[in-house]
């Protein structure tokens, strides 16, 4: 994720977050970067037409990825 932002929100704030991830800083940019590497990572493809609403946070990034595969 901190790759994802130039650095601009580091791993432990991620991990720390209580807030959507959007609060933290993360801009539209970053999520597009994060996506292309989950889906590098992890062989899924993001529906960017559907329900995006687990970008918001690591809990949900971990379960979609987690369900996706």
């Amino acid at each position: 994720m901190s790759e994802s932002c130039d650095g601009q929100v580091s791993a432990a704030e991620v991990m720390a977050a209580t807030v959507p991830l959007s609060y933290l800083g993360v801009t539209s940019l970053a999520q597009m970067r994060l996506i292309d590497a989950l889906e590098r990572e992890y062989g899924v493809e993001i529906d960017l037409g559907g329900d995006v609403s687990f970008l918001d946070s690591l809990d949900g990034l971990a379960a979609w990825v987690s369900a996706a595969r």
